[in-house]
């Protein structure tokens, strides 16, 4: 018997309205062959263009709803002033729409482009009286800045206003020595979400905004390697860290991270660092590195762990996000 998913935090569509897209400079939507050019990359992965595509595979998983957001081939982050406006605008207007076309089967997660802080807190300021608490953004800015960085504070403030729920997924990674053997995503991705925890951490963006509900993809990255680390180089009192914050392991139980680590002993670790009900289901679809088979990939686990996954520790996520407050 299949069981029933509560939630899956972690899919991902690219919204296609070919009248908006004629508009934009540095993209082409080719219809015959279903394939979209952003900068002279083209992604032609076609399920990423079909919500039809989603709400099947939702179906015949027993996923009862998803948060979406868009992938990082959409990121665009060299994009600033109007040019970044008008992309992430057509960006939410559109996913938001597909999301009101579900049937209350999907939740589109608002993105907010980290390249241009200042424009991400003026999304989620405009979001808020609309009802929207659930956003996406990017683990990186696309260049040296950070997300502990001064000019980030605003942003987390509205978010904590809002008790916001945000998903950070990692973009391009840009060191060159992973562009081999498909270390881009096989390390780069966790890399980057690693470092993103980081400054969230030590610059004391979770301490200062505890109505924040962030949850990371992939399990958190490399957190659960490295988290006694951290806490030891708090303790000793490494340079350049400030030990008037918060303990790093006092602030990890505010953070939620999906389950794609594709190992139970990975998973358990994870759980270690943010607490076993913050593990929450994620598929990462439709893309291989992901859950897209999850009853199969998820079978060998503790059957309390797999229906804590997809079921309570989700339940338990959404009764936070609608409670608006720890």
């Amino acid at each position: 018997m299949t069981e029933p998913i509560a939630l899956d935090v972690h899919t991902h569509l690219i919204p296609i309205n070919p009248a908006r897209l004629e508009g934009l400079a540095g993209v082409a939507w080719d219809s015959a062959s279903e394939v979209l050019s952003l900068d002279g990359h083209e992604v032609g992965m076609k399920p990423l263009f079909r919500p039809a595509a989603l709400l099947d595979w939702m179906a015949q998983n027993h996923v009862a709803h998803a948060f979406v957001s868009v992938p990082p081939p959409t990121y665009r982050q060299h994009l600033r002033g109007d040019a970044a406006r008008q992309w992430v605008a057509y960006l939410n207007d559109e996913l938001a729409a597909i999301a009101a076309a579900s049937g209350g089967r999907l939740t589109a997660l608002v993105h907010l482009p980290t390249e241009s802080p200042a424009l991400a807190a003026e999304i989620v300021a405009e979001s808020g009286p609309r009802g929207l608490r659930h956003f996406a953004m990017p683990t990186g800015t696309g260049d040296e800045r950070t997300l502990g960085s001064d000019e980030f504070e605003p942003l987390w403030h509205v978010l904590d206003d809002l008790a916001a729920f945000v998903f950070f997924h990692p973009g391009e990674c840009a060191d060159g020595r992973l562009t081999s053997f498909y270390l881009g995503n096989l390390l780069g991705n966790p890399y980057e979400s690693t470092v993103a925890l980081a400054h969230l951490v030590f610059a004391g963006v979770l301490e200062r905004h505890p109505r924040l509900t962030p949850c990371f993809a992939h399990g958190g990255g490399m957190l659960s390697a490295v988290a006694g680390r951290w806490q030891r180089g708090y303790a000793t009192r490494r340079p350049g860290l400030d030990t008037g914050r918060r303990a790093p392991d006092e602030v990890f139980g505010q953070l939620y991270v999906d389950c794609i680590c594709h190992s139970e002993a990975a998973a358990i670790a994870a759980e270690a660092v943010v607490t076993p009900e913050h593990v929450v289901f994620g598929s990462d679809w439709p893309f291989p590195m992901g859950l897209v088979a999850p009853h199969e990939q998820l079978a060998g686990y503790a059957a309390e762990r797999r229906r804590a996954y997809l079921t309570t520790n989700a339940q338990g996520l959404l009764a936070r996000i609608a409670r608006g407050h720890n």
